[in-house]
Formats: structure tokens, C-alpha cells, sequence
């Protein structure tokens, strides 16, 4: 006869035996049924874990990425005339790596504009060179509505620096130009813009910003003039181009115009200021899915393990009757 190690054979007639009554045999049931249940709740468990941790990151990430369903345009400028160089940073909303890193931005840049997905993102300004996770100097956040457009600007003195978000046009009236003008002259703090004999602003204040205003195509000469200081430059306006003039302090004491072609017809993106370097415009890659997909592995395999558990305990239940 073989005994089993680790189980132990009752004599017959020996009344001192746990397994050879009636009763004995009975309490072994509930023990084995009992090992049967944890064994398979432990493998549920880990497996359900596993699961709902995979499930964790598309949640998070689909309650902080932008919104889907559409694309718009966004472009940051520097039009505070005694702020120095600042770098400026632009995040989606709830993502702390930056998506457009703008390094060591000078007054009077302006960026291209840059296709992003709609949705919430915030611009962060902060001292050129100043560590990427130093607090910022000022922050704003920008709505980015599909199909939309908007320029981020540092606007005011540089005491009462803001960040400003403004709304750009898309769209012209047929055979029309869009002009408006933005005032970022601290020498002048109230100028009158003209083009031809038309006022595109008067007594326009530092720091403001005009509606856009419909012209008739061609070419113009554009006079800025202010107390201190005056500017002209020749300007063409053509049929569905919009355009932005930022009125600037030039050298000397004198005024510059920048004019920048916002968007040259509904069918084309639009294009904003001249190119300044942009870095870090590679967009953020997900999280990787390897961790999740080795908990859902460790569960599977605590699964299986569980069931190999069960089937031993009921071998060596059978071999103990």
C-alpha cells in the first residue's frame, strides 16, 4: 500500500481518525470548496485589476486630449515693447509637456500660424532661458473651436504685461480685402492709421486692437502717425486676402508697420508672421501600452495559476478518500 506524503491513512476501526467517520468526511468538503472559491475570486480579482488599469489611461486621456472632429490655427506674438525676450510655451489642456516651444521670442514676433486639433490649450510666457518647469510669467488659455483661428499675443507695458487672445478671420466678403490694425507703439501711445484716404483707426490707444475693416483691393500707401513719431509704407490689399498692420516702436524714435497676411483666400490655411524657429512642434506621442499589457499578462497567468491550484487540490482530495 502507498501513502501519499502529506496525507495522512486512517486505520480501519480507529475512532481517533478525522477521515474515517461520517463527519470527518463532511468537514473535508467545506474545506475543499472553500480553497476551490478563493482560488478562482483571487484569479477574477487580478484579472479585473488588470483590466480596469489597461481601460485607466484612455479614460484620462480622452478627458484632457483635444477634442476631435475638426482643426484650427494658433499663433503667439510679442508686442510688449519694453518686456525682454521671453520664451512661450503652448500645452493641451491637462498635458504638461509643451506641444510648440518658442524660444527667446523678441518684441515684435510674430509666429506662423500652427494647425492644432480643436479644443482647450494653455500658453505659458516665461524669461528666456528660464527652466521649462519654472512658474510662467503670465498664462492664458485659448478655446480652440474647429475651423477656427486666433493669435496669442503678450500685449501692454511690461508691468502690466497680459496675454491676450484675439480672434482671426477666415473669410472675406466677395471681392473684398479684411484689414485691422493692432497698436504695440509705447513711444505713441495714441496713433491714427490711414490707407489712401480711407482710416483703418484713429487715436487708436497702446495696447488696442481695431475690427476688422473692409477695403477695396489694390495697392495703398499705409501712414501711421502719432505725436511723437510717424510711418508709411506701401500696402497690397488684394480680393479675399486679411490682413493684421501692427503699428511698432522702430528705431530712432520712429514707428514701424508690420503688415502681415493673415489668410489669403477661404481655400488656403492661413499663414500669419514671418517663420521664428519653432521647436519642440513634434506632436506628444501617447502613453505606451507595454505596462498595461503586461498587467493584463499577470493577471491571465494568475488566472491559470489558480485553476492549476484547484485541479491539485482536488487530486490530492481524491486520493485522501
Amino acid at each position: 500500500m502507498t501513502i501519499q506524503p502529506g496525507i495522512r491513512r486512517a486505520r480501519c476501526g480507529d475512532p481517533s481518525s478525522d477521515s474515517f467517520t461520517t463527519a470527518g468526511s463532511a468537514a473535508v468538503g467545506p474545506r475543499l470548496w472553500s480553497r476551490r472559491r478563493l482560488a478562482l475570486l483571487a484569479g477574477l480579482v487580478t484579472l479585473a485589476t488588470s483590466l480596469l488599469m489597461a481601460a485607466a489611461p484612455a479614460v484620462s486621456a480622452a478627458a484632457t486630449a483635444p477634442r476631435s472632429g475638426g482643426d484650427g490655427w494658433i499663433r503667439l506674438a510679442h508686442l510688449s515693447p519694453n518686456t525682454p525676450p521671453v520664451d512661450v510655451y503652448l500645452y493641451s489642456f491637462g498635458n504638461a509637456k509643451a506641444m510648440i516651444v518658442l524660444k527667446h521670442v523678441a518684441y515684435g514676433t510674430v509666429s506662423p500660424f500652427e494647425k492644432v486639433a480643436s479644443g482647450e490649450y494653455t500658453v505659458a510666457m516665461r524669461g528666456a532661458g528660464a527652466k521649462p518647469g519654472s512658474p510662467p510669467v503670465l498664462s492664458a488659455t485659448v478655446n480652440v473651436a474647429a475651423g477656427g483661428a486666433y493669435t496669442v499675443a503678450g500685449m501692454g507695458p511690461a508691468k502690466a504685461l497680459r496675454l491676450q487672445v484675439l480672434r482671426d478671420r477666415l473669410t472675406t466678403p466677395k471681392g473684398q480685402s479684411l484689414v485691422r490694425v493692432i497698436q504695440a507703439s509705447l513711444r505713441d501711445h495714441k496713433v491714427t492709421v490711414t490707407a489712401g484716404s480711407q482710416v483703418l483707426a484713429r487715436q487708436l490707444a497702446f495696447g488696442n486692437v481695431t475690427n476688422f475693416t473692409a477695403a477695396r483691393p489694390g495697392s495703398w500707401m499705409v501712414h501711421v502717425s502719432g505725436a511723437a513719431g510717424m510711418a508709411t509704407q506701401s500696402v497690397t490689399l488684394a480680393a479675399g486676402t486679411i490682413h493684421t498692420l501692427v503699428v511698432l516702436d522702430g528705431a530712432g524714435g520712429s514707428l514701424m508697420i508690420d503688415n502681415l497676411v493673415d489668410a489669403a483666400g477661404s481655400g488656403i490655411a492661413p499663414q500669419g508672421g514671418a517663420a521664428t524657429g519653432l521647436g519642440g512642434t513634434a506632436p506628444v506621442p501617447g502613453p505606451s501600452p507595454a505596462p498595461w499589457a503586461a498587467a493584463i499578462v499577470a493577471g491571465a497567468l494568475c488566472t491559470a495559476g489558480a485553476a492549476y491550484r484547484l485541479r491539485r487540490v482536488r487530486h490530492q482530495a481524491r486520493h485522501a478518500r
